[in-house]
């Protein structure tokens, strides 16, 4: 059974800490999909690229790196009708990808409130996620949280270094006239 990696988020911009995490993901799963969201429902609008520049701008800086040969692009998301729940998106994608097992990769930011996430529980046991570690989010303690909620929980935290780098950040400091290329995929 192939074992797909599901990287999604708004990438706006791509930078050195989802290089990072692409590297490792490529090592440790088949394929990885990197799935451009439209826009989530956690963050400003105003401060988005469109989602098609974002897919463009994704399938740019990909191809800059021959050592990411198992990452797709994927802009699934963009061709389907709102709300865009992630649940939504691994439906769709199991059933595009048969016989493929898909794990969620997040954030351990994301982790602390996926309890807020539609159908967070169907994520958890059809699917599993795989947690990559961010700074100010204790990933065991938030692992351990949700496994007492229940134990079928599919949680992995995954090795991978820290990145203290956002999109955010990057995107205020460019606003500011900082240059950042230092920082971009």
């Amino acid at each position: 059974m192939e074992r797909i990696a599901v990287y999604s988020g708004s990438f706006n911009p791509l930078h050195k800490g989802h290089l990072a995490i692409l590297r490792r993901l490529a090592k440790a799963y088949d394929r990885v999909l990197l799935v451009v969201s439209p826009q989530s429902p956690f963050k400003d609008a105003s401060q988005a690229m469109t989602g098609q520049q974002r897919l463009e701008a994704a399938k740019t800086a990909v191809a800059r790196h021959p050592e990411l040969s198992a990452v797709e692009v994927d802009g699934i998301e963009l061709g389907m009708d709102p709300p865009h729940y992630t649940i939504r998106t691994l439906d769709a994608l199991a059933a595009r990808e048969k016989g493929s097992s898909l794990t969620l990769i997040v954030g351990a930011d994301n982790l602390e409130s996926f309890p807020r996430w539609k159908d967070y529980a169907r994520i958890l046991t059809d699917y599993g996620i795989g947690v990559f570690p961010r700074k100010g989010f204790h990933r065991g303690r938030l692992r351990s949280g949700l496994m007492k909620e229940n134990p079928a929980y599919r949680i992995e935290l995954l090795d991978m270094p820290r990145t203290d780098i956002s999109s955010s950040e990057i995107r205020a400091a460019l606003a500011s006239g900082k240059d950042m290329s230092r920082w971009l995929m």
